[in-house]
């Protein structure tokens, strides 16, 4: 999803009434699920791979200019 996609989904969740609102809030939650189960097991093979603390780096680098956005 690119920033106009999210900037489009929230102007949408503002408009909509309770229950498309309920499910565009679950939907959001699913997909947040997902995405922790993705990064997990990407976090598991870098370990078996002997990535891991150039990984972890990595990811403190991206979270904190997610953080700065």
């Amino acid at each position: 999803m690119n920033e106009q996609d999210k900037k489009d989904m929230m102007e949408e969740f503002k408009k909509a009434d309770g229950t498309k609102r309920l499910d565009m809030w679950d939907y959001a939650c699913e997909q947040q699920v997902i995405w922790e189960k993705i990064i997990n097991d990407m976090q598991n093979i870098a370990r078996e791979q002997g990535v891991d603390k150039q990984l972890d780096k990595i990811i403190e680098e991206e979270m904190k200019k997610a953080e700065q956005a």
